[in-house]
């Protein structure tokens, strides 16, 4: 049975640096019910007591403070960002509110103190961000324009809020989020990324559910101030994602299509950061999310270093201060508004070896700005494999057919796969941008096996230093990772060529029920694989590794795709074979950027 919804809005006007109202209420206008938000706002010393307002709408919980909800980040973030009021992956209310902004955080409906139904990312709960935005700019305290500002999820939610326009919306800086909700995040290359999704969804969500009992008992934030709900009220009253991103495996499904949308419908001013470490879930949507973008004022900045630390650093702050002071104050102090007048893409180099989680040493690496996305001056570069597994951008002349085998559904700790190897580059060679992995392949049962019916193809890029090491960069969780990583399931090899976003450095699949092929062993079938984007500047004598594997390998971390019902051993389970010959050459298209 539902609970009576209580009006618990309080304001404290003393207690803190700033103004503090907790567990104001938002009326929905596009559902039944309302959202409950903190209020953060500025004690006035300018005179005026209209500020700009920066929103985050998110499942973590707005009064679960960031020590809590990850006491070890919250020692390494950046001290100007902690507050009493410190939340993870949120703009600290202490450091805003002292430069003249005030702060909207607002628990998603289903979660926290807001009522309704839980459903993450669904277009329902985009629409009550929605309703959010314009009830924010409406408010007494308000000057009327809004901006977005968070990591992750609190990225990924700007791009589809500001697809639906609000009033009010000014500007958004969606800083490490997905932006297209079935290749980012839950099927890559149309294979389940289920760990990650259960690990977030059991740790991160369902924990915060509205109504769950216990929370401040295991500081995790305050008790439901409407009541406790029963365990099977709280079932029915979500959608859970682990079942859900199972369950569901193309993009025409309800479940997915759902949560479409156009990006060129996003027209207000933008700065899409993205970090070349997040290799399995947000990098590509800041790409893709800054190049489709309708925006006449967009901007791309690429970054390294683990998800959670570098929104606060001082330098990366500064940045989107500038950024927001220029579209929600009018003070420009660099140009953002002036059309041509910063470059729209500003990225990270990473050269050499300076280890991985360690931002200091991470500071080395040369920034440059460009033009536009993808660079212009890209050479498109074929490096072509060779049944003797060298990686070379000689076309190898094979007389006769040819294969390499491995064992398809090798484990994390016992993968299979092929390597193949680059000759030392004879220059300094910056490779920086999209890739594509041409290769033709085929599957056999085992002897004692069933007959299988369909390829998982797990691609990987590796750099070895002139030493003779592979290096590796910081990951999302400050995990060791390599350059990059793509995939594809084969019976998903379909590929729109007619399709506006296709192109020849990036294929566009459209991921239908209707595009499912047979895989039958003993054809051989041409595939382009996706493999995300990235930056490396090859050091002369340096090589770079191509790597075809049965499943995840070294760098996957937390996201990894082992889901027993989407990887089932009598589908997968058999020998895949890449195949070789005067009809049937594979290569790898790497994006080499001369010097300006």
């Amino acid at each position: 049975m539902a609970n009576e919804i209580k009006d618990c809005h309080t304001v404290d006007e003393t207690s803190f640096p700033y103004i503090f109202e907790q567990n104001a209420a938002v009326p929905l206008k596009t559902a039944e019910g309302i959202v409950r938000c903190n209020v953060y706002r500025p004690k006035s010393s300018n005179g005026s007591d209209k500020f700009p307002v920066l929103i985050t709408y998110g499942p973590y919980g707005k009064d679960i403070h960031y020590k809590d909800f990850h006491t070890k980040s919250f020692s390494e973030a950046n001290p100007e960002h902690h507050s009493e009021h410190s939340a993870w992956e949120t703009p600290d209310p202490g450091f805003w509110t002292k430069h003249e902004y005030a702060v909207v955080r607002a628990d998603e409906r289903g979660l926290g103190q807001s009522p309704g139904f839980l459903d993450t990312m669904s277009r329902g709960t985009s629409e009550a961000f929605f309703d959010v935005v314009e009830w924010a700019a409406e408010q007494p305290w308000s000057n009327g324009k809004v901006g977005l500002l968070g990591i992750s999820y609190y990225a990924g939610s700007q791009w589809r809020v500001a697809a639906r326009k609000p009033k009010g919306l000014a500007c958004i800086i969606p800083w490490e989020g997905m932006s297209d909700y079935y290749r980012d995040r839950c099927r890559h290359g149309g294979i389940l990324s289920n760990k990650f999704i259960k690990f977030w969804w059991n740790r991160q969500v369902i924990t915060n559910q509205y109504g769950k009992p216990g929370r401040s008992s295991s500081n995790w934030g305050p008790d439901t101030i409407d009541g406790d709900l029963s365990d099977e009220e709280r079932e029915k009253n979500r959608q859970d994602q682990t079942i859900d991103t199972t369950s569901y495996k193309f993009r025409d499904e309800q479940y997915y299509a759902s949560k479409e949308y156009d990006m060129a419908d996003i027209e207000v001013p933008l700065l899409s950061v993205g970090n070349w470490g997040g290799i399995l879930l947000h990098l590509r949507g800041n790409v893709e999310g800054y190049t489709h973008a309708g925006s006449e004022f967009k901007y791309l900045r690429m970054i390294t270093g683990r998800h959670d630390l570098p929104f606060y650093y001082t330098e990366e702050v500064e940045i989107q201060r500038s950024f927001l002071d220029a579209f929600l104050k009018g003070e420009d102090r660099v140009g953002w508004s002036v059309k041509g007048k910063l470059p729209p893409v500003d990225i990270v180099l990473r050269k050499g070896d300076v280890g991985f989680n360690d931002a200091e040493k991470e500071k080395v690496y040369e920034r440059r700005t460009e033009n536009e996305w993808p660079i212009a001056r890209t050479r498109y570069t074929k490096f072509y494999l060779t049944p003797s597994q060298a990686l070379t951008q000689i076309e190898p002349l094979t007389a006769r057919s040819q294969k390499l085998s491995y064992k398809a559904l090798g484990t994390l700790d016992s993968p299979e796969l092929i390597q193949f190897t680059t000759p030392a580059f004879e220059e300094e060679t910056e490779i920086t941008g999209h890739i594509v992995a041409h290769l033709n392949v085929s599957l056999s049962p085992t002897p004692t096996g069933s007959t299988p019916s369909d390829i998982d193809l797990f691609l990987t890029l590796r750099y070895i230093s002139p030493e003779g090491k592979e290096v590796y960069y910081t990951g999302t969780a400050g995990d060791p990772i390599p350059l990059a990583k793509g995939w594809l399931r084969v019976s998903l090899r379909k590929t729109n060529p007619d399709h506006p976003k296709h192109r020849e450095w990036l294929p566009w699949r459209d991921y239908f029920s209707t595009d499912v092929l047979p895989v039958v062993p003993g054809d051989v079938y041409a595939v382009d694989v996706e493999v995300w984007p990235t930056n490396v500047v090859v050091e002369k004598g340096g090589k770079i590794v191509f790597e075809v594997s049965s499943g995840d390998t070294q760098g996957s971390g937390i996201f990894q795709h082992d889901h027993p019902d989407d990887r089932p051993d009598a589908k997968f389970a058999g020998l895949n074979h890449i195949h070789f010959g005067p009809k049937a050459l594979n290569w790898v298209t790497l994006p080499i950027v001369p010097p300006k």
